[in-house]
């Protein structure tokens, strides 16, 4: 993982969004929200873009974060979701 500075960029707790793009296919989402309430439990309202063929969604969720490690906690969980191709 990048060395980043969100600890020096962003006053903590904030939200954050999360832009998570995977496979389209109809579990992503609920995937998504279950990395989220498993690193910050809420309520969560994903919002999902199909990409223009359809092969793909994004996934974009605001998470309230805590520090720069909690961040890098949900990248990486997000990450590991098996249909996720790239995390944003």
């Amino acid at each position: 993982m990048q060395k980043t500075r969100f600890d020096e960029l962003v006053e903590f707790p904030c939200h954050f969004t999360f832009k998570v793009m995977g496979l389209a296919v109809p579990e992503l989402p609920d995937s998504v929200v279950a990395v989220a309430q498993q690193h910050a439990p809420g309520d969560y309202l994903p919002t999902v873009k199909p990409s223009s063929k359809g092969n793909y969604h994004s996934v974009s969720i605001k998470v309230q974060v805590t520090s720069q490690q909690h961040i890098e906690t949900l990248y990486r969980a997000l990450a590991d979701i098996e249909e996720v191709r790239y995390v944003l």
